[in-house]
């Protein structure tokens, strides 16, 4: 899929893992388009955890999945996120020429090609019949509209796999990537809002680039540095952003631990060729031990790290007045107006 790039800003990662009973169960996801057109059309999924979840007492990253059965993959092209939804429109899709696949532990999978026509900001929808009998990925902290049918109606919910991406063959000069936890997934504003700040980004540089949200909630440097098969995602990219720190401080991890694991992270990227532009790590209301690593941290990212990537500086935005600026402004997680913010700052400073 090299002539494939992204095109949604909707995040969507395997953060957590449900467990199947052997039922075939049924859901529904919906991403909103970013580019207008009609392009061929493949969407990309993997078998494996790539963040830990919280403590890690119940997901850690790297974290193989179990197998499982795709017994059908359908979408739909609609305007809306409603599941008042025209059978007769739902395009079937195929693996390789088949209707159903069986998922191995830690496959990563494409469906074959096909031809849609969609609008800006229309949704697709698909729609997935799967079973299991053990750990089955999904993303706990859904930031697009999520479905499951149950007892003959569709009810909000989460578990059921996602695509990791939507992928089409619409000609863009650069992929662009945005690569850190849940401050770069969007969470702090609303849901389906698509007003979270790399969206904002994105909608300003506008569609001559692709754009793609790989933030995950929890996620940390130390994970994104392991080099499992989430920063092998962020290596199919031109330009990544890279915002990771606030987790594993805040987890208890010692100074020296971050600042090696954003090292490994920015320097696997470069060595792949891709552009880094490092993010200092976001103020977060720490304790008193806590802030001192968090200087000492940015220190490390403004005077070393700078010297071998691109640095953009979140405090002067949404920290408050020093020496309180390891205190958010805007939410630890920032809100709407943080967001927007962020973006106009940092679309005046870097040429993407």
């Amino acid at each position: 899929m090299k002539n494939f790039a992204s095109n949604t800003l909707a995040p969507s990662s395997n953060q957590f893992w449900f467990s199947g009973d052997g039922k075939i169960h049924k859901g529904r996801i919906f991403y909103k388009i970013f580019a207008g057109g009609s392009y061929n059309y493949s969407f990309m999924f993997t078998n494996m955890i790539d963040s830990t979840f919280s403590d890690g007492t119940h997901s850690q990253a790297n974290l193989i999945c179990d197998e499982y059965q795709i017994h059908s993959l359908g979408i739909y092209v609609t305007s809306d996120f409603t599941n008042n939804l025209d059978t007769n429109n739902k395009i079937q899709l195929t693996f390789n020429g088949e209707k159903s696949k069986t998922v191995i532990p830690k496959e990563i999978f494409y469906t074959d090609a096909v031809k849609l026509s969609c609008n800006k900001n229309d949704y697709i929808c698909l729609e997935i019949e799967f079973s299991g009998n053990g750990k089955i990925p999904y993303m706990e902290e859904m930031m697009i509209p999520s479905f499951v049918f149950e007892n003959g109606k569709w009810i909000e919910s989460k578990k059921t796999p996602l695509c990791a991406s939507i992928l089409c063959d619409r000609p863009v000069e650069r992929k662009v990537g945005f690569f850190g936890d849940s401050i770069t997934e969007g969470i702090g504003v609303s849901n389906n809002s698509y007003k979270w700040w790399c969206s904002k980004i994105a909608e300003e540089v506008g569609e001559k680039y692709s754009y793609w949200d790989i933030g995950i909630g929890f996620g940390r440097a130390q994970d994104a540095s392991s080099k499992g098969s989430w920063l092998d995602k962020a290596k199919l990219l031109d330009t990544v952003t890279v915002c990771f720190g606030v987790n594993d401080i805040c987890q208890g991890f010692s100074e020296e631990t971050v600042k090696n694991s954003l090292y490994t992270i920015v320097t696997e990227l470069k060595n792949a060729g891709v552009r880094v532009i490092l993010f200092t790590v976001p103020p977060f209301d720490y304790d008193l031990q806590k802030e001192q690593i968090w200087r000492n941290v940015n220190n490390y990212i403004k005077n070393e790290l700078s010297k071998i990537v691109e640095v953009f500086d979140t405090v002067s935005i949404w920290g408050c007045e020093q020496p309180n600026d390891h205190r958010a402004k805007y939410g630890g997680h920032p809100n709407e107006e943080g967001s927007a913010l962020l973006a106009r700052e940092f679309v005046s400073k870097i040429n993407l």
